[in-house]
């Protein structure tokens, strides 16, 4: 979020679906609903979702050649789908494609989350990160949804300057004292506001039934008779709604990192609940850094700097110390280094979503509990200072600036969940609930609960009439895959085991693995994945994948259960597609809230 001082991010938290052929041949060797064991009756989408999108003529997609190895083109798509010859907004597309053109299936669809994330970064990301069987039989398409990225941008504010002063109660990772609550509550107000009037029409226009509308459409344009997609994070909400919407329509559909739609929501009594309350990430992020904790002290001082005390206790006294006054270290490169309450957990948040973050953590909080005891002796400050000002330094570079050009990121993640759900009425009432938070799940209940108080009803008043609440139950013509992740510190475990208990022809595929989403941290998962994408191979009932980075253990030699693919377009031309064979790295995506971890230079 802008910014008065530059947040820079320690450990940022990552925490990205549409294209095709303009003429593109149909899917053939696409399995038909009796491809996947015995034949299922689905449900049928509604006459009325049918009437919306089958009356919009099918994109003629212009591809050009973009990005070394990718195609591109752009489309114009109905703003409101009952109005399918009123305005329109542009749409953004990429495409790799299969490399194995003779047998290839169709396309793939993706998404990596959010919402907010780039479809287009993620498809550009795809060879990268995706099996070399997925490579050669799909062509990979993405898109920028609504608002997002190369498509049509949301704008909440006339000018940069406008923006900047709206969000200046924004500059923290979430709200501590009072003072910064006050003003957290004033500028979330302020953006509810500005989305509400100057963003209009198209906030009104970005809940994600209108990008699963804009992606039945799509799939139509690049020949498919059925869809194929694979989605990340928020991605797996945008596959569920697709799933309900068009149950029919479905040819496979996986999701990883999974959002509890009627939690996404909220539906019944818990419309009045917080988002945070519904979908508990707190939770989850606890349930790992605990888990962290308990295996340091198992490990053993050699093995874990915090083992020499207690691993738990030695957080807690540095989130103690940090409440009550925040860290400042004077560097002479970097001026003053600030770190806060709030910088703590955010950068501790940020480290769990990779799944070898457990060093992050224990690695900084180390190095707090030297840098805040004053009896510390000087040696250890000396040295703990300066890896904390390494981390700074490897921030700032990381860091985005907020001048120019208008950077809507906040505001494309806001467009589609203060539309999507229902939010609590008051901005004003955000204290008491992210208080309530904390204290149910510790250290990241408030970090959570804060990310959505700009989508207060009395503020956020934009609405889309033609949002979909469901239900999230309905039957698909081909099984639904729900990978969860017991660690996952973003997408709560017990969200897939919900969505898949919610689907009844779904297949719920568990892995004791670390991160943020499964796909990428051990063959298990990915290899389970790849085999349903292409051949419709469901996994055993019941199996449970392991991942291949646990905690104080041995890491791989292939750092790929490691690092995450790089989604930068213009790094990702510059280095050319990777050939079959090549080594794999985790998918880029996007974390549900548009949380970051920081460390605070002024």
């Amino acid at each position: 979020m802008p910014r008065r001082t530059r947040s820079l991010a320690a450990a940022g938290i990552a925490g990205v679906i549409l294209a095709g052929s303009a003429v593109a041949p149909a899917a053939a060797a696409a399995p038909s609903p009796t491809g996947w064991g015995r034949p299922v009756t689905s449900d049928r989408t509604s006459p009325e979702e049918a009437r919306r999108v089958d009356r919009v003529p099918t994109p003629d997609l212009d591809w050009y050649a973009c990005y070394d190895y990718a195609e591109c083109a752009t489309v114009r798509l109905p703003l409101d789908y009952d109005r399918p010859n009123g305005p329109t907004t542009e749409i953004a597309v990429l495409r790799v494609k299969a490399r194995d053109q003779q047998r290839r299936i169709g396309s793939l669809f993706l998404n990596p989350g959010g919402p907010g994330g780039s479809g287009t970064d993620v498809a550009l990301a795809a060879p990268y990160f995706l099996g070399d069987e997925v490579l050669d039989r799909f062509d990979i398409v993405g898109v920028d949804p609504r608002g997002v990225g190369a498509s049509q941008q949301v704008r909440c504010f006339g000018s940069v300057k406008e923006q900047t002063r709206a969000y200046a109660g924004l500059g923290v990772a979430f709200p501590w004292t009072r003072a910064e609550e006050k003003a957290y509550v004033a500028s979330s107000k302020a953006v509810g506001k500005g989305c509400s009037s100057t963003g209009r029409p198209l906030t009104g226009a970005m809940s994600t039934a209108e990008v699963a509308r804009d992606m039945d459409v799509l799939r139509r344009a690049v020949g498919d008779p059925k869809l194929t997609y694979l989605g990340f994070s928020y991605g797996s909400a945008l596959g569920q709604y697709y799933a309900n919407m068009f149950p029919d329509r479905v040819r496979a559909l996986a999701i990883d990192g999974v959002l509890d739609a009627d939690a996404w929501v909220g539906r019944g009594r818990a419309r009045t609940l917080s988002q945070e309350d519904r979908l508990r990430s707190a939770q989850g992020a606890y349930k790992a850094l605990r888990e962290i904790l308990v295996r340091c002290d198992r490990a053993g001082a050699e093995a874990c700097p915090l083992a020499q005390g207690d691993p738990l206790a030695s957080f807690e006294l540095v989130a103690q110390r940090l409440r009550a006054k925040p860290l400042v270290i004077e560097d002479p490169d970097l001026g003053l280094v600030r770190v806060s309450y709030a910088d703590f957990l955010s950068a501790t948040l940020g480290a769990l979503y990779s799944p070898a973050g457990y060093d992050q953590v224990v690695g900084l909080t180390a190095e707090l509990l030297v840098l805040t005891d004053p009896a510390s002796g000087a040696t250890a400050r000396q040295q703990a200072r300066a890896d904390v000002v390494r981390r700074a330094a490897t921030a700032r570079e990381q860091a985005r600036r907020y001048d120019f050009p208008y950077d809507n990121g906040l505001e494309t993640f806001l467009g589609v969940d203060c539309t999507d759900a229902y939010h609590p009425a008051d901005a004003a009432s955000f204290p008491a609930l992210a208080a309530k938070a904390d204290k149910r799940d510790p250290y990241f209940g408030r970090l959570w609960t804060w990310g959505t108080s700009p989508c207060a009803r009395k503020t956020w008043t934009v609405r889309d009439e033609d949002t979909y609440p469901g239900p999230f139950n309905r039957r698909t013509a081909a099984p639904v895959l729900v990978v969860g992740n017991y660690w996952d510190p973003s997408t709560n475990y017990r969200g897939a085991v919900g969505t898949a208990r919610l689907l009844p022809n779904s297949r719920l595929l568990s892995s004791d693995s670390w991160g943020h989403t499964a796909y990428g941290t051990s063959a298990c998962v990915t290899g389970a994945v790849d085999a349903y994408l292409v051949r419709g191979t469901l996994p055993a009932k019941g199996t449970v994948c392991t991942g291949d980075v646990q905690p104080f253990a041995e890491l791989p030699e292939n750092p790929g259960a490691t690092r995450r693919a790089e989604s930068s377009k213009s790094a990702l031309a510059a280095g050319g597609a990777p050939g079959r064979g090549q080594p794999k790295r985790l998918p880029p995506v996007v974390a549900p809230l548009p949380a970051v971890g920081s460390l605070t230079i002024r």
